[in-house]
């Protein structure tokens, strides 16, 4: 590797490390712990899972003098791969009060200092470029989710604290226009250089009926038409476990939206504030993504259909719920060992979501990325899109 490539990756690395710990800068050392549900990881255990990232996989792989700054650690910010060992059950990654957010970032520093060390003074194959490149969009993931939770642990707070009021702006969606496809053979999957996620592979051809495809996703106002149409209260525009989803929790309005003085309000970063009619409705979970399209007298489109589309839509505001079930493209093979644990395990009872959110790191996006989440997840910027 010459030395422009060498130093670029190295920089890489240091500003991606630096953004999750800036994310972090806001919070009060008291935010760092919390774990309101599960499915949430406190701010500390983010911190501490990415450093881990790098340490099990890059420097006691590639540097045979190095030990392992903690051992425990391998337990305490091991996710879930079970070839690399035991570790916290997750519902108990918030009983963690040690080791203290203090020792965590001691912990980033020693790792930051010793991968510079490590792709400084050594050269850098292939497969340890491959890695490092893998850990930098690992912990770009990581820095949405770490917005995510956070905005989870301060949105069910009751009062509703401020994060950052210039964090993360709302955003308003232009008129919706139809765009339209004809039908035939396209071609989906990442195809070229540069990176992409294990599932993004095994480029292939697929075939489309005719479709068109919403320009923009959906907004607040248009949601709220449903909501008021009785959209919540109607088994016909609901699976049958969104329905049980809906009556067993009670459901009756976006993640984060509160009656409130005769008006509906959201909970942002921003602030406790009135829902803004023209922004995109965020915080919705497939089963309400399928009924809202329903009540249109539509549907979702698939991704395939959106792959296709992307580069004629307006995407990015908000992860897009597709009618697409996550599972592997044809010809899809995990790679061995740990890294092979990082998609491929979990292609079952899933769907896919497409595009990007404004929590997504800069960088951090393309048309062929497949996110996934189970169909009541919401606490992601999850928005909708559907077919015309």
């Amino acid at each position: 590797m010459n030395d422009i490539r060498r130093n670029d990756l190295i920089e890489r690395f240091i500003s991606t490390r630096r953004h999750t710990e800036h994310i972090c800068k806001p919070l009060k050392i008291e935010d760092y712990v919390l774990q309101p549900v599960a499915d949430v990881s406190p701010p500390k255990w983010h911190l501490g899972h990415t450093s881990w990232f790098f340490e099990t996989f890059i420097l006691l792989q590639f540097d045979p003098t190095y030990e392992a700054y903690n051992p425990q650690y391998n337990f305490v910010f091991n996710s879930y791969y079970e070839s690399v060992g035991e570790r916290v059950v997750r519902v108990n990654r918030g009983n963690l009060s040690r080791p203290t957010v203090e020792q965590v970032y001691d912990y980033r520093r020693h790792i930051d200092t010793e991968i510079s060390r490590l792709l400084t003074n050594n050269e850098i194959s292939a497969d340890l470029e491959k890695l490092m490149i893998l850990g930098i969009n690992h912990e770009q993931q990581h820095q949405e989710l770490l917005i995510t939770d956070i905005k989870y642990i301060l949105g069910n707070n009751p009062l509703f604290p401020v994060y950052d009021v210039q964090a993360i702006a709302e955003q308003i969606s232009d008129p919706a226009r139809p765009v339209s496809f004809q039908e035939g053979i396209y071609e989906i999957g990442f195809d070229g250089d540069g990176f992409c996620f294990d599932n993004e592979t095994m480029h292939h051809k697929v075939y489309l009926n005719e479709f068109a495809i919403s320009s923009e996703v959906i907004t607040n106002r248009e949601y709220l038409e449903f909501m008021n149409d009785g959209g919540y209260e109607n088994f016909v525009y609901w699976h049958a476990d969104g329905w049980d989803w809906v009556i067993k929790n009670q459901i009756k309005a976006p993640l984060y939206w509160h009656h409130y003085q005769g008006d509906w309000h959201r909970y942002h970063l921003d602030g406790f504030k009135t829902v803004e009619p023209d922004s995109p409705v965020c915080h919705v979970s497939y089963y309400e993504a399928f009924a809202f399209a329903s009540w249109k007298g539509t549907r979702l489109p698939t991704e395939a259909e959106w792959e296709i589309a992307s580069d004629r839509i307006n995407w990015g505001k908000r992860w897009e719920w597709t009618e697409s079930a996550y599972l592997p493209y044809p010809g899809f093979k995990k790679e061995k060992g740990a890294i092979g644990e990082y998609n491929g395990k979990f292609m079952v009872n899933q769907m896919v979501l497409r595009g990007a959110s404004e929590a997504t790191s800069k960088g951090h996006s393309r048309s062929t990325y497949r996110n996934f989440f189970y169909p009541d997840a919401r606490w992601q910027f999850t928005g909708i899109r559907i077919i015309l």
